[in-house]
C-alpha cells in the first residue's frame, strides 16, 4: 500500500467520523443542559412538582394545580408566589433562587406560565364571584364548627381516625390558606365539589375563614408546647388511637 493510498483510507475514515458525529459507537451523547438551563414546562414540572402535585397535576398528595377553578381563584401571580416561596414551616417548599431554591426566576415564571396555559380555563366559574382567595381576617372557631357540622361532616367524619380532616399528622402538614384553598377550588380527582357545591347555597368568604380557623384550632401543637386554642372534641367523637395514621 503506497502512501497516496494510505492518505486516502484515512481521509475516508475522517469523513465517516465526521458524518457520525457524538452518535458513532463508543462516543458520548449530545451533553445534558445545565439545570438553570431548562426551559421546558413539562420537564421542570416533572422535575419538581410532580412528585407531590401529580403526574398531570391531579391525584397526588397536595393541591391539585390541574384545577380549572383553582387557578382561576389563586389567579398566576399567587401561583408564582407559592412556587417561588413556598409555604414557610409546611411541605411546599420554595424553588426560587432568591427564596434558597434551586430554580431561576426565569424557570419559576415558565411554572407558573404552564400550569395557567396547560389546565386554565378562563371559564370555569361560570361567572360566579368566588370569596378570596387569601384572607387576613380572623375566623371564629365556633362559627366554624357549626359550619362544619352542617355542610362538610357527611363526607369528612368528625372523629379524629385515619382519613379524617382531624387526623393530627393531616393539621400538621397543611397550611390554613392550604385549607382555605382545598374548601374554595374543590378536590375534583377525589370528588369533593368546590365552595359552590358543598352547601345549598354558595359558602360566603365568612363562612370559609370561620372552617378555617375552627380545623387550625384542631391542628396539634408542636411538641413541648401545650396547645391554647385546640377546641374540645365534639360530643361523641372519638379520641385517635395509637398507631393510627392517614
Amino acid at each position: 500500500m503506497n502512501g497516496t493510498h494510505r492518505i486516502q483510507i484515512a481521509m475516508a475514515a475522517l469523513g465517516c467520523l465526521m458524518v457520525a458525529g457524538c452518535h458513532a459507537p463508543g462516543m458520548p451523547g449530545a451533553p445534558e443542559p445545565r439545570p438553570d438551563k431548562v426551559a421546558d414546562f413539562d420537564t421542570l414540572y416533572k422535575e419538581n412538582c410532580a412528585a407531590c402535585h401529580g403526574e398531570k397535576g391531579h391525584r397526588g398528595l397536595a393541591t391539585s394545580l390541574a384545577n380549572p377553578v383553582y387557578i382561576a381563584i389563586a389567579g398566576k401571580d399567587a401561583i408564582r408566589r407559592a412556587t417561588a416561596e413556598g409555604g414557610p414551616g409546611r411541605l411546599m417548599p420554595a424553588f426560587a433562587r432568591s427564596s434558597g431554591g434551586i430554580l431561576t426566576g426565569q424557570q419559576v415564571d415558565i411554572l407558573a406560565d404552564g400550569i395557567v396555559k396547560e389546565w386554565g380555563n378562563t371559564a370555569a366559574l361560570n361567572g360566579a364571584a368566588p370569596p378570596e382567595y387569601a384572607s387576613s381576617a380572623a375566623g371564629d372557631p365556633e362559627a366554624g364548627k357549626k359550619a362544619f357540622d352542617s355542610f362538610c361532616v357527611r363526607c369528612h367524619a368528625v372523629k379524629a381516625r385515619a382519613g379524617s380532616l382531624l387526623e393530627p399528622a393531616y393539621l400538621a402538614l397543611i397550611s390554613d390558606q392550604g385549607l382555605r384553598t382545598t374548601i374554595l377550588s374543590g378536590r375534583p380527582d377525589e370528588g369533593m365539589p368546590d365552595w359552590r357545591g358543598v352547601a345549598p347555597q354558595p359558602l360566603t368568604g365568612r363562612q370559609v375563614t370561620d372552617i378555617v380557623a375552627w380545623l387550625s384550632s384542631q391542628r396539634p401543637a408542636p411538641k413541648g408546647m401545650a396547645s391554647t386554642t385546640a377546641a374540645q372534641p365534639a360530643a361523641g367523637s372519638e379520641k385517635p388511637g395509637r398507631g393510627e395514621s392517614r
